[in-house]
């Protein structure tokens, strides 16, 4: 394998993982690393202080290195180094599904303006090969769903709330100790982590550019006790899924969301911090990938096949890996929220009185939704009961309209939660 200068932009886990593993390479020389803070104590045995800046410039301005891997995250400054990086001729390895779903269609253009490639196997999933198989080995295939589990840390929480009956927080609370959900895990649990993934994936896929703006999400904050018990009850676990689908009028599906997913499901059976990407094509049909989607090793793994992979490339020609190239020039038509079909879960508090059975029933069929379950168990003391409402598969606006007026009846007091159903 050709020698290989390369600059890492950022050592945190992902960085002191793809360090680490990377000492077992002669052929690789890592030149300099870029972190925040220079004097902070590092968890590397024998590490070497001297190859730290805290100026990401020194990297993708210097001549002696060839690639730049970015690990640091974020879109903003790293779309302006990578972008330095690129015009200066060098090629990238990155983890960065953030800025690879926001401005990626920029890079790949400049990256192709200076046959230079971009390669971020470990911005999707971690440690799941799913970018390179979907580019290569299955690119003789029209792919035209992918329903996939693509973060963790809402698994593991989701997770435990079924196991152990905890509530969200306490589930929340118990992650965070563990280190699979960080001090603010916003961007885990009102899923934009998952939404950023599964951009990336439709859009290499449908070989169609997909608006990361235009991807509905919803995260699992909403997600009470009360839910996991009644889907336990009715046959269902619920997932945060990710899901990309192309229509038969050839508009895109793309959105982010909790759903209810039969037990008999093969998502179903992904718990704790692991990930699942479904895949269906033809001629293949339903490919399932499933494994560790984040962590230090897991993604220091994706990155650093990256890395060889390019290596192997460079030292045969001046254009490596076209296949890596994305030329994806039609923009994809995404279809609203309010366009699609589902099965519903929906959870009602009303009062306890008679004919409120009828009165939901009747206000759903007024608004096409033929119901699939009802059910309601035992009186609160409050003189309130809870009804659970599973929909045959009906238009989403519809469902909201019906749910609005619903809430405009007075013996409907609450919406306690609205869930889409994957049988």
């Amino acid at each position: 394998m050709k020698k290989l200068n390369v600059g890492i932009i950022g050592l945190g886990t992902v960085g002191t993982g793809v360090y680490k593993v990377l000492q077992s390479f002669k052929d690789i020389t890592i030149k300099k690393i870029a972190v925040k803070n220079i004097n902070k104590k590092r968890n590397i045995e024998d590490f070497d202080e001297t190859l730290l800046t805290d100026n990401a410039y020194d990297i993708v301005n210097n001549p002696d290195i060839d690639v730049v891997i970015e690990v640091a995250g974020g879109e903003n400054p790293a779309f302006d180094i990578l972008k330095t990086a690129i015009q200066n001729k060098k090629h990238i390895v990155t983890a960065n599904k953030e800025l690879l779903a926001k401005r990626g269609n920029e890079l790949f253009r400049i990256a192709k303006d200076n046959n230079v490639i971009i390669l971020y196997e470990a911005a999707v999933a971690g440690g799941i090969p799913i970018i390179m198989p979907v580019k290569t080995i299955l690119c003789a295939n029209k792919i035209t769903k992918i329903a996939a589990i693509l973060n963790g840390t809402t698994n593991y929480i989701l997770t435990k709330m079924a196991e152990k009956e905890l509530s969200y927080e306490t589930a929340l609370k118990q992650a965070q100790e563990l280190g699979y959900a960080e001090t603010d895990p916003t961007g885990d649990v009102e899923g934009y982590d998952a939404a950023y993934k599964i951009s990336i994936l439709s859009t290499i896929s449908f070989n169609k550019k997909v608006d990361i703006n235009k991807i509905y999400r919803e995260g699992i904050t909403k997600i009470t006790a009360n839910d996991i018990i009644a889907a336990k009850e009715l046959g269902y676990k619920i997932k945060l899924i990710a899901m990309g689908q192309v229509l038969e009028n050839g508009k895109i599906d793309v959105r982010v969301h909790p759903m209810m997913v039969a037990k008999k499901h093969l998502l179903a059976k992904v718990g704790n911090a692991l990930n699942s990407i479904m895949v269906t094509g033809y001629p293949v049909g339903e490919l399932v990938f499933t494994g560790a989607g984040a962590g230090a090793e897991p993604t220091a793994s994706s990155v650093v096949g990256d890395l060889l992979v390019l290596a192997s490339e460079l030292e045969t020609t001046d254009s490596p890996l076209p296949q890596a190239i994305c030329n994806h020039t039609e923009i994809a038509e995404q279809i609203d929220i309010g366009d699609t079909y589902n099965e519903y879960y929906i959870a009602i508090n009303a009062g306890n009185n008679p004919g409120v059975i009828g009165i939901i029933g009747s206000i759903c069929g007024k608004h096409n939704i033929n119901i699939s379950t009802i059910m309601q168990k035992g009186i609160n003391q409050d003189n309130t009961a809870e009804i659970t409402v599973i929909t045959e598969k009906s238009k989403e606006s519809d469902v909201q309209n019906a749910l609005n007026e619903l809430l405009k009846s007075e013996c409907i007091n609450k919406i306690n939660n609205l869930l889409r159903v994957m049988s």
